[in-house]
């Protein structure tokens, strides 16, 4: 049955109870409150210029200047412009593991940022269609980077309490990208030079700089220090931001004694640093396969008809009027940035696995009804009789597909992925799951074209029936992961003696401490190196 391995030992996840017992607010912590808001534009944006590329390049190909400069692109021409980005992403991914555990999450998204600068300026300033697929290519390279760093690091450093929420509000920037580039070009839509086009791929460099400026203002992840023998920086980065609690010495301690008991554990059986380390045992290769088919998933599902050619779409149901579409464009992106958000503050309160259930069924039921009105719309269009009723159910359940997608594979997807994932594992994992993303999204951004043109709303059928096995495949392999911390996670698919070994470097100090009747005991971890024993040792000053 669907949701095992998700068998906690029996054991007392001691560092989730204390994180729930805790009444203070994270906007009343002063230093959680500051590393919050740095993380929205270093981490939170990164996915900011994906949802830029997308839609910018939606919106470009209706633009008049861009459909001239470049000779109106068509058919494999068309498709292989708009999955350059992802061709890009897709090259890079090997290199992204090695450059993660190398040179920590902050340096990661710094180089990544870079490369997507370069990439940026390169695309502005193309002068032929051969250039603009080398730019698009640059700025999918440096992403994956960026991408993996950045939704690790928001997962390592956040409060337990706050975690979920803020990994699901991760992959929600996307739609801010979409909102600002659909309304970057729909102000350019009025410039009849090429300015109207070169502007919005200058733009793009706008996420990238933010990301350079500031990720240098947030901490390392105390995870990476504790593996590079610097346990004393980890130790003063969990302090100051999770510290700030009434029982703060306590729950640092605890929880800094988990991270390093539960390393331990994980480079005890792993090599640090084979592919093949994901298919050394059972509990690695179920990951693999989820993380390889939510990739799919997430990309296969229909989204990017409409994230790259809505306005094919639209024009082969009659809407041609470029200012219509411009303004559809934007619409669709700010409600989608609405169901985002919203769904992502309900990820503390609903149970991952009924989210996943809930969007795939939904999602299903909606490209039905969608091809269904598709097919009526474009009959009618064919006789020359438009049929009205068919053209508003079409775009109505345009619409209806972004809450639909949004319950789980939008705001789930990288909150997911970091739970799944262990932290020795966790950068490989994620990269997989980029890799079958991007290969996904480089096949139906090239495909997507093509299959319009030949077959119209019959290509609509292929979707419908992969995501009646999307249904299938997360009700009997997707895992339940509410609840627990990223260690108190780690070993759900190894079994109850590695879980408990996990643990109890957490439960030793609350023990130690609720025990305590002198009130002068103040706790801190032992500063041994990797390899070294977890134990915890009072500490007086």
């Amino acid at each position: 049955m669907g949701g095992a391995g998700g068998d906690f030992g029996g054991s007392d996840p001691v560092i989730s109870r204390l994180a729930k017992e805790d009444p203070i607010p994270w906007h009343k912590k002063p230093n959680l409150r500051f590393l919050y808001f740095m993380l929205f534009p270093t981490c939170m944006g990164i996915e900011l210029t994906s949802g830029f590329d997308s839609q910018m390049i939606n919106a470009l190909q209706i633009l008049e200047s861009w459909i001239q400069y470049f000779d109106n692109p068509q058919g494999a021409l068309k498709g292989i412009i708009s999955a350059a980005y992802s061709l890009g992403a897709i090259l890079s991914l090997p290199l992204v593991p090695i450059i993660n555990d190398r040179f920590g999450r902050r340096w990661s998204i710094a180089l990544g940022s870079i490369v997507m600068i370069v990439g940026a300026i390169i695309q502005g300033f193309s002068q032929h269609v051969g250039m603009y697929i080398v730019a698009r290519m640059i700025l999918g390279f440096g992403i994956p980077t960026c991408i993996v760093s950045g939704s690790s690091l928001i997962g390592e450093l956040a409060y337990p309490k706050e975690r979920p929420v803020l990994t699901s509000l991760f992959n929600v920037s996307y739609f801010v990208g979409q909102i600002v580039a659909a309304a970057i070009v729909f102000g350019t839509n009025r410039i009849a030079s090429n300015r109207g086009w070169r502007i919005p791929s200058l733009l793009q460099i706008c996420p990238s700089l933010l990301q350079l400026a500031f990720v240098f203002f947030i901490p390392e992840s105390p995870r990476w220090l504790i593996t590079k023998d610097r346990s004393q920086e980890a130790h003063d980065i969990l302090k100051k931001y999770h510290g700030e609690m009434e029982r703060g010495e306590e729950f640092v301690a605890a929880e800094f004694a988990q991270m390093q008991a539960v390393i331990r554990l994980e480079y005890e059986t792993v090599s640090k640093s084979s592919w093949m380390d994901l298919l050394r045992t059972p509990g690695m290769r179920k990951r693999l396969l989820i993380s390889s088919m939510l990739g799919l998933f997430t990309q296969w599902s229909g989204n990017t008809l409409i994230s790259y050619f809505l306005g094919d779409l639209l024009k082969m149901i009659g809407f041609t009027d470029s200012t219509f579409i411009q303004k559809i464009n934007v619409s669709i992106a700010c409600w989608s940035l609405f169901c985002g958000v919203t769904v992502s503050l309900l990820v503390t309160r609903i149970r991952r696995r009924i989210m996943y259930m809930a969007c795939t069924i939904s999602l299903l039921l909606c490209y039905v009804a969608w091809t269904v009105s598709m097919e009526r719309a474009m009959t009618g269009k064919a006789n020359g009789t438009p049929n009205n009723g068919a053209n508003i159910a079409t775009l109505f359940f345009i619409y209806m597909y972004s809450p639909c997608y949004n319950m789980g594979y939008n705001a789930l997807t990288y909150t997911y992925m970091v739970e799944v994932w262990p932290y020795a594992e966790r950068s490989r994992g994620i990269a997989v799951f980029q890799l079958f993303g991007r290969l996904a999204g480089f096949f139906t951004t090239f495909v997507n074209p093509i299959g319009l043109k030949n077959v119209g709303w019959k290509y609509l059928i292929s979707y419908c029936c992969w995501l009646a096995f999307e249904v299938c495949f997360v009700y009997f392999m997707f895992p339940e992961t509410m609840g627990r911390t990223l260690e108190e996670l780690t070993f759900m698919f190894e079994g109850e003696d590695l879980q408990r070994q996990a643990n109890a470097a957490a439960e030793k100090v609350v023990n130690h401490t609720e025990h305590d009747t002198t009130g002068l005991g103040r706790r801190s971890t032992n500063e041994n190196k990797l390899g070294g024993s977890a134990e915890v040792k009072e500490h007086v000053p």
